[in-house]
């Protein structure tokens, strides 16, 4: 595919733009495999498209080339914003560079109203699962993103999709993110695609937000979670007392046998538990 600008390579070297390893920062120059992220992330004719971490833009350079109406790219490395600003001048109109960290910016404000709004990234591997948890855990949901397309290290990715079935992947992550939304790994990219080459495999994931997840309060849920995970080894009686609440008070109401443990537990069970745990947050036992 060529979308009539230089080759990335050309690119960063005529900007002087080696990785940095402090800002988990891996590029991207096949740009075959960038369309392919890019059609999988379409339709793209009327979507604007958030990309965190474009680096010197290969993946946002395909987003535009398959259509995207508009794409937000948000780089905190400076040394990156006059190869993007070239992409913008190539594409009048249809990017937007905001030069920030993603942990700080309100995307949901930067989308406005500009809708279908989703996030297409090759997420920087130092912060991805943060960003995620932060996504997922939004007090307000449906959220203002239809869909997630992120890479991420495939052992994380597995992680994200594992169900009690998996129970060495099966966690935290897997619980926040298949509560709220459908997940799918769907493929593999190769350490030999990206400069510098990682020592992992890495893997597109998609999340599809569900209209109607069962009621409950995110961080609560994260907190049970981690709480039972964090000792996975042990029975959720001892496990739970991490959250400095008697774990029999707290299983009672939700028919969990007290002797399972995290792995054994389904999504449903873990949103019984925060919902008994903001109960009793909320109206605590007399002495």
């Amino acid at each position: 595919m060529s979308d009539g600008l230089p080759p990335l390579r050309d690119v960063v070297a005529a900007h002087g733009l080696a990785a940095k390893k402090s800002l988990g920062q891996n590029f991207l120059f096949d740009l075959n495999l960038t369309a392919k992220i890019a059609r999988v992330a379409g339709p793209l004719a009327d979507a604007t498209i958030i990309e965190i971490g474009p680096g010197p833009g290969g993946l946002t350079r395909a987003l535009l080339a398959e259509g995207a109406a508009q794409v937000i790219a948000i780089e905190r490395d400076a040394r990156c914003l006059a190869a993007l600003a070239e992409i913008a001048a190539h594409y009048p109109g249809r990017l937007e560079i905001v030069e920030g960290d993603a942990l700080n910016c309100d995307l949901n404000a930067l989308a406005g109203a500009r809708r279908p709004a989703r996030i297409c990234a090759n997420l920087p591997y130092n912060i991805a699962t943060v960003l995620l948890t932060n996504w997922l855990e939004s007090a307000v949901w449906p959220p203002w993103f239809d869909r997630l397309v992120l890479m991420f290290q495939k052992e994380v990715a597995q992680r994200i999709v594992a169900t009690p079935a998996m129970r060495a992947d099966y966690g935290r992550l897997a619980v926040l993110a298949n509560w709220r939304c459908t997940t799918r790994i769907l493929f593999d990219v190769q350490p030999a695609a990206f400069t510098p080459p990682p020592k992992v495999t890495s893997s597109i994931v998609e999340l599809v937000p569900r209209a109607n997840p069962l009621p409950c309060d995110g961080r609560l849920l994260a907190e049970v979670a981690q709480a039972a995970f964090g000792q996975r080894r042990k029975m959720l009686r001892q496990s739970l007392k991490s959250l400095n609440v008697d774990p029999p008070a707290l299983l009672a109401p939700t028919g969990i046998d007290p002797t399972k443990r995290a792995e054994e537990i389904p999504i449903e069970g873990f949103v019984a538990l925060a919902q008994a745990l903001a109960n009793m947050r909320r109206d605590p036992p007399q002495p």
